[in-house]
């Protein structure tokens, strides 16, 4: 299925961060972690240009390197406001609707991408954002946001909030008079999102995620979340690398700033 929407995929990514420095740019079976994550967004048949924007931060002069050689499109913008950095991507490229992935997903399955994208897709005309995490079901890391470029205009306009602008999207899913939202969830019936961690932001994380594709890699490269499930089921003892992270994510700094969120969406460390 061809969209007439101009939709552009913009993975943010930068080498700053502060509990794994560097963690884009790790190895996974001989490559960047960010080039490995590239390699399955690539697969998703709607995701259109993919564009990686980073910051203009000196630290991320290695991953414009990488793109460049690599002829991958790159953006770079504000270094925290990822709102500002979004819709000046998404301006640049004279988008109809935007796809928000960040880069700390390197197990992302393409077909969960293009579930939540045909949805929106088929639904444009109802529907101003998307996601798969409103409520999330899918094992943490499959995260897939996609909102229309006047939308994305009204909250870069209007979202003043420090975590509206740092985290690009809160501004939509926390004005729903404002927004009209859908939500994809997984078909199975499952609910995964605080139970497996696919995502990458403590050393555990890497560990996880390197083990996952030092098994699954080299035998097929387009692997899917059910493989991961099946491999976690045969070796527990890689789901326990990361166990203690399990249902953490960023919701836990503004439990008091998110009306949304509530305590049971995520995990206190």
């Amino acid at each position: 299925m061809k969209s007439s929407l101009k939709i552009i995929t913009i993975i943010q990514a930068r080498n700053g961060s502060s509990r794994l420095p560097n963690k884009v740019m790790m190895p996974l079976c001989g490559k960047p972690l960010l080039l490995r994550m590239l390699e399955r967004v690539f697969l998703s048949k709607l995701a259109g240009k993919v564009i990686v924007a980073i910051t203009t931060d000196k630290s991320d002069d290695a991953i414009e390197a990488n793109c460049t050689n690599n002829q991958i499109k790159f953006f770079r913008g504000h270094p925290t406001d990822l709102l500002d950095r979004h819709f000046k991507a998404a301006l640049e490229s004279n988008a109809d609707a935007v796809v928000k992935i960040p880069s700390d997903c390197p197990l992302i399955d393409p077909q969960i991408i293009d579930k939540v994208l045909k949805f929106y897709i088929d639904n444009s005309d109802k529907y101003d954002y998307v996601s798969n995490l409103h409520p999330a079901t899918y094992p943490d890391g499959n995260d897939v946001e996609i909102f229309s470029m006047t939308a994305l205009k009204v909250a870069w306009e209007n979202a003043t909030r420090e975590l509206e602008r740092e985290h690009t999207t809160p501004y939509f899913w926390e004005n729903p008079d404002k927004f009209r939202i859908g939500n994809v969830e997984w078909e199975t019936g499952l609910d995964y999102s605080m139970s497996h961690r696919f995502t990458i932001d403590y050393i555990e994380d890497y560990l996880f995620i390197q083990a996952v594709y030092d098994e699954l890699y080299n035998r097929n490269p387009e692997f899917s979340v059910n493989d991961i499930l099946e491999l976690l089921e045969r070796k527990p003892e890689i789901k326990q690398l990361n166990e203690k992270y399990i249902g953490v994510n960023w919701y836990r700094n503004h439990l008091g700033d998110l009306k949304t969120i509530t305590k049971e969406q995520t995990k206190i460390i």
